[in-house]
């Protein structure tokens, strides 16, 4: 590779990975705050709670199952700016007006507010999942190398958890500072949304897509999006890994600001154990490359698994201290960064194998397992975080004196104990299913090359 295309990739690299900060900021206002700002910000009762835990769940996987359709789309679109910047485009554009909807106080209340937020959650699923599906499925398209492909990947992570942590760490702080009511979340809201449109300018403006990849075939038919989805047997065991693994990490990010508010009694620790998490999950996606430099894709699994198990039961057994819960919490989220990045290289390399395998190449079809998987890992999750808070005790409690002892032995047990069931199925899944390893890849980029369906520049 020339000094150009060294550059061509740097720039990449960097251009690709900044546009994603904006993104899950908004992402984790949404994901993780928004059934705060229910429960705790408007108030809704259980009656309503009810209603509102069985919508998000239903929602999530009503919307997941269109995210393929959405990924056929992408595929389809032939544009003088690609297929995936359009898209990038217009879902973070309506996506950020639907988030700002999304915490609004529009003084509705019980069944007409019920009924609006299934309008406006619905709306901002699709929206941000066409963006997201256009973001993720682009980078594939912009290398063959898996190195390069795990620096620039290892990068886009990080900015992904710079918005994440910026957001989980600020945002409890911010609100209460301008007031700590439905103004102040909404203003955060407001914020967070002009960040999103400025960093996605990067990726829309600075990014290059290797056209020595892209490859000319006639329109994906359904047939042919059925096919991508059923046939790639690896990216439907990558899918199911990702799933479970979500299942457990997002249970356990939905309970942060509860445990530190009803177990812990102080709710402004929760900023503090987020940055030290944030930091500790940066610096483990930073020093990646380095370890896969040494060790394979499957034995950086292997230890990332055993690091979360270690971390989840330090952490239920700990007092509550944060010495303890601080140390197994650094163990827990380095583990999950490596898994994160890990799952991501495997559906990437999953588009040359369905190429190889099926004679098509459809990097959003394929892509579209990721918000697929995010959502019903989320919608899960989520019914996961919403019937515990009932049940315990917590959504009920004026003060957190007023959660009970078994109550928040539950919440802990929803918290900390069922994800590692998820997520340890998920890597049995992985290391009994899952074969592409660096020798299979390089062998089928050799076939590809000598089939004439790709130019491995």
């Amino acid at each position: 590779m020339g000094v150009n295309g060294i550059m061509k990739n740097k720039k990449n690299r960097y251009m690709f990975g900044l546009g994603t900060i904006g993104r899950d900021m908004l992402y984790t206002i949404v994901s993780i705050y928004l059934m705060f700002f229910l429960t705790d910000i408007l108030n809704l009762p259980d009656s309503t709670m009810w209603w509102m835990t069985g919508a998000m769940t239903i929602l999530r996987v009503f919307d997941a199952v269109n995210d393929p359709i959405m990924g056929f789309l992408v595929d389809n679109t032939r544009s003088r700016f690609g297929k995936f910047k359009p898209w990038i485009v217009i879902g973070g554009i309506i996506g950020g007006i639907l988030t700002i909807l999304l915490f609004f106080d529009f003084g509705l209340r019980g069944a007409g507010y019920v009924a609006m937020f299934v309008v406006l959650y619905l709306l901002w699923d699709l929206t941000y999942g066409a963006n997201d599906i256009a973001y993720w499925s682009m980078l594939p398209a912009l290398t063959l190398d898996q190195k390069e492909r795990e620096k620039t990947g290892a990068f886009a992570r990080i900015c992904a958890n710079i918005g994440l942590f910026v957001t989980v760490v600020a945002i409890l702080p911010v609100t209460n500072e301008l007031g700590g009511d439905t103004r102040a979340w909404l203003i955060t809201a407001i914020a967070i949304v002009v960040i999103t449109w400025a960093f996605l300018g990067f990726t829309v403006f600075g990014v290059k897509e290797d056209k020595s990849i892209h490859v000319e075939q006639e329109s994906t038919s359904l047939r042919d999006m059925f096919s991508v989805l059923f046939k790639n047997d690896q990216l439907l065991y990558t899918a199911i890994s990702m799933g479970l693994f979500m299942i457990g990490y997002v249970t356990t990010t939905g309970f942060g600001v509860y445990f530190f508010k009803y177990a812990y009694k102080d709710e402004g620790m929760y900023s503090i154990f987020a940055a030290i998490l944030g930091v500790s999950q940066l610096t483990a996606l930073a020093v990646f490359p380095l370890f896969s430099n040494r060790y394979s894709r499957k034995t950086l699994y292997e230890i990332a698994t055993v690091l979360v198990v270690i971390g989840y039961i330090i952490f239920f057994f700990a007092p509550v201290n944060m010495l303890f819960i601080g140390a197994a919490g650094i163990l827990l989220f380095i583990g999950e960064a490596f898994i994160q990045l890990l799952m991501l290289m495997f559906l990437t390399d999953t588009v040359e194998y369905g190429q190889w395998k099926l004679g098509r190449r459809n990097e959003s079809i394929t892509f579209s397992v990721q918000p697929f998987i995010n959502k019903i890992g989320g919608a899960i999750a989520n019914g996961i975080v919403g019937v515990t808070l009932i049940i315990s005790g917590i959504n009920a409690a004026e003060t957190p004196d007023d959660v009970t002892d078994s109550g928040l032995l539950i919440m802990k047990l929803a918290m900390l104990i069922l994800p590692i069931v998820f997520i340890v199925a998920g890597y049995i899944i992985y290391r009994k299913k899952f074969k592409i390893d660096e020798q299979m890849y390089e062998n089928i980029i050799s076939d590809l090359e000598a089939r004439g369906d790709i130019h491995n520049s």
